[in-house]
């Protein structure tokens, strides 16, 4: 397919082949009939795109600050490839679409294939001819109503669901009533849908812009007056009989505070002034001041809009409580214009094939014509499951490794993938991703020979001889059991996977296969492959009293509603990250888990997650003793990470992987510099086992081990008991990530 995209670098816009979107839980595919440009929002992007480095700095000072905290606990030399890497990842444009159902995702009640939508969002509604769309963004266009003399909605008038739910949120926050008088200032897009919208509650409406054109269309579309905005106080008062108006819709776009500072001028006693459009902010005190005015924002589409578990987890807000959901208002908006209630028609200025749509951000970005409504429509195009991107970069051979990459997020982008590129024998086939653009430019990025949507593309591929799997972690257990069964070597990020049931199926197929010449499978746990780690451990090795080692995590903040917290498409942080200090404990003790204490912390704050913050006691066969405390209740100024280590009258202390000092013994072993978390020597690990045969970097059954040990350090939560490895495992009891409550704690 081919989907309109943005490099964040450069600002080049460019029209590319891409893969299709792959369906998802809670998802929908849909295929586009039209799409609309919101031209002031997206004209925003791509000149932020378009700006240097120094200029994007400038502009987001959010960024640049977090960009800081990063150097100072990583370092320059990662932050920057962390930072290269974001600016190589292309921008999807477009968040207003209609099309029609394909195919539908698990949880995606009430859609079915075929059904006609209207779909919104950024990142889900964009300029493609496929698009995947969660279901709390998809709304069914409706029926025509008695209004339109039974004429249908079109998809042309469906795609302006997603500009006329914002303009719907901004007159519902106005809370207006019938017979008020409502000033809308700004007569782009959605001032033209505000002011249908306030007619729609009874309203009088004064609309004004500094456009004639734009004050003409309102007028026809239902304004009572209207006029150009150095006009506006004085037609104000007399509209209002010098009373004011009631409620102000600011929906224009504007640097400066002007519209701010009239909307306070123009407004009653008591009025209120809600913001729509992006504008300054600086409001003069004495008007708001002395006629108490009520200020207000509306959110985007309604509520619901950017909170991860109503639009990608589709928990939908009770009815009862939340009336009006972005949902709901684009149903409602969708309702009107069925009704003959709001025309969208009269707004349409130009319209494109999508094959002409950079023609399109021309007109646009250059203002050669005046427009307001630009929309895209789409041809049925004939769909390949494989994308060539590139030549291969160098032929097949046996000294080289043809590795196939299912999944591509910022993790794999940033770290693994620059690691296995840096790797002389590594030969990049095949890469899919979830999201086809993103396929695309990792391809173009890393040099794969081709890109998918399909993950079975990877697996079927002989030239495709070990595969990584770098997915949302609830996909990781069965795409390695995929890859183990068609015979490929597999590298898997951390957890290995999130539940019992999938770890024994695991285990079974990898011991059937080992009974030949066994596969390479290997996890993520990279620290104890870190230079200073396998210090440690050989400065300890041939000791003759047990080990005793404590390992704190200042581990950070992760809201609840990330998908890492979601038990079933993350498994929580104990599977997911608890699992790297597991490992290396073992590693660093070199003997089998024996018992699992746990504890976490109880709190009644909402935004805390009880289990992010854990005590874990471990003992092993041979006696050691091993804790790791896990917080995300401290400061990211303090050092991530720090183990020590107690046994033959020698402490050592490991400082982040930056620093190695050992107390009893020779001091300072490691020496501070930069810090090294094993990345690159874990990817060799991997790459040399394969080419070169050997034993595995981290033998097999430790990975099950680790794996085991989280399964029952949510085991020892539950029970409050010390769970006994051995014996959890005979009883089936160690499960994997629960179904925990809301307010587990």
């Amino acid at each position: 397919m081919k989907q309109i995209i943005q490099s964040y670098k450069t600002g080049e816009m460019a029209l590319e082949e891409v893969p299709r979107p792959q369906v998802t839980r809670g998802t929908v595919l849909v295929e586009t009939a039209v799409s609309v440009i919101s031209a002031g929002t997206e004209k925003m992007l791509v000149d932020l795109a378009r700006k240097s480095l120094l200029g994007k700095a400038r502009a987001r000072p959010d960024l640049v600050r977090k960009v800081v905290a990063t150097a100072r606990r990583e370092g320059l030399v990662n932050t920057l490839q962390k930072v290269r890497s974001k600016l190589d990842t292309p921008i999807p444009l477009g968040y207003a679409c209609a099309g029609i159902v394909r195919e539908t995702g698990d949880e995606t009640e009430g859609l079915h294939p075929g059904d006609p939508v209207a779909c919104g969002g950024a990142g889900y509604a964009n300029h493609a001819h496929w698009n995947v769309v969660p279901r709390n963004l998809c709304v069914k266009i409706p029926r025509p109503g008695n209004g339109r003399n039974g004429d249908p909605v079109s998809f042309e008038e469906a795609a302006f669901t997603t500009v006329g739910a914002i303009a719907l949120q901004g007159v519902r926050q106005a809370a207006l009533t019938l017979g008020e008088s409502v000033a809308v200032i700004g007569l782009g897009l959605i001032g033209q849908l505000a002011v249908q919208l306030c007619k729609a509650c009874g309203c009088r409406v004064l609309g004004a812009d500094l456009d004639p054109a734009k004050i003409e269309l309102a007028l026809k579309l239902g304004a009572d007056a209207a006029v150009t905005s150095g006009d506006l106080e004085r037609t104000a008062l007399a509209f209002t009989r010098g009373i004011g108006v009631d409620a102000v819709l600011v929906t224009a776009s504007s640097r400066d505070s002007s519209c701010m500072q009239i909307a306070g001028e123009i407004s009653r006693l008591k009025g209120r002034v809600v913001v729509v459009g992006q504008v300054g902010m600086e409001i003069p005190r004495d008007d708001y001041y002395r006629k108490e005015l009520d200020v207000r924002l509306s959110l985007s589409y309604g509520p619901g809009r950017y909170d991860e578990q109503y639009e990608e987890r589709g928990h939908d807000y009770p009815l009862p409580y939340v009336r009006w959901t972005e949902q709901r208002n684009m149903q409602a908006f969708l309702e009107l214009v069925a009704a003959g209630r709001v025309d969208v028609r009269p707004l349409v200025t130009h319209r494109f094939s999508f094959e002409e749509s950079l023609q399109a951000y021309r007109m646009i970005l250059g203002g050669t014509e005046p427009y307001l409504g630009v929309v895209l429509r789409y041809a049925t195009l004939p769909e390949p499951r494989r994308i060539p991107v590139s030549a291969a970069r160098e032929p097949q051979k046996e000294s080289t490794l043809g590795i196939g990459v299912i999944g591509a997020g910022s993790f794999a982008r940033g770290v693994l993938l620059p690691a296995l590129k840096r790797h002389p024998r590594a030969r990049f086939v095949g890469v899919a991703t979830a999201r086809g653009m993103n396929a695309r430019a990792v391809a173009e990025q890393f040099g794969f020979a081709w890109c998918t949507e399909n993950p079975g593309e990877i697996l079927a591929d002989d030239a495709v001889k070990a595969v990584v799997v770098a997915t949302r972690h609830n996909l990781h257990g069965p795409l390695v059991l995929d890859a183990l069964r068609a015979g490929k070597h597999v590298f898997v990020e951390k957890p290995l996977c999130l539940n019992a049931e999938e770890l024994a199926a695991i285990r079974k197929t990898w011991q059937d296969l080992s009974r030949d010449t066994p596969p390479v499978l290997m996890t993520g746990f990279n620290r104890r492959f870190s230079p200073l780690a396998e210090r440690l451990r050989n400065t300890l090795a041939g000791r003759s009293t047990p080990l005793v080692l404590s390992y704190r995590v200042n581990a950070g903040f992760v809201p609840r509603d990330s998908w890492v917290q979601d038990p079933v498409e993350g498994g929580g942080r104990i599977l997911g990250e608890v699992c790297h200090f597991v490992d290396l404990l073992r590693f660093l003790v070199g003997a089998p888990v024996r018992t699992v204490q746990a504890a976490c912390v109880h709190t009644d704050d909402v935004r805390h997650t009880g289990r992010d913050s854990v005590a874990v006691t471990l003992t092993y066969e041979d006696g050691s003793l091993g804790t790791v405390l896990y917080h995300a209740l401290g400061s990211p100024d303090c050092p991530k990470e720090r183990l020590e280590a107690a046994a033959d009258g020698k402490v050592l202390v490991l400082d982040d992987y930056r620093n190695l000092e050992v107390y009893g013994g020779s001091r300072n072993v490691g020496g501070r510099g930069k810090q090294d978390k094993g990345f690159q020597r874990e990817m060799e690990a991997f790459m040399g086992a394969v080419l070169d045969g050997g034993p595995p970097p981290i033998p097999v059954e430790e990975i099950f081990e680790t794996t085991r040990v989280t399964f029952a350090i949510h085991e020892a939560l539950n029970s409050g008991r010390t769970v006994s490895l051995e014996e959890g495992e005979e009883e089936g009891v160690l499960q994997g990530c629960p179904t925990l409550p809301a307010d587990d704690s």
